[in-house]
């Protein structure tokens, strides 16, 4: 039987590579509880592409 509960699998994305022009695009997935945390999630995260640790914002 399948769990039963509220947490959810949320896409980030990387918010300096998408305003920087350059191609390809760093994303993560993760878990988030949507009952405790009701707004996007905003983690800083590491970019392979452009070699650093960046702000990460949830996207859909």
């Amino acid at each position: 039987m399948a769990k039963k509960g509220s947490r959810i699998q949320v896409i980030m994305e990387c918010t300096e590579h998408k305003d920087s022009g350059m191609p390809g695009t760093s994303r993560y997935i993760t878990t988030k509880n949507k009952k405790n945390t009701t707004e996007r999630l905003e983690l800083k995260k590491y970019n392979a592409i452009l070699k650093k640790v960046t702000v990460h914002k949830e996207i859909k």
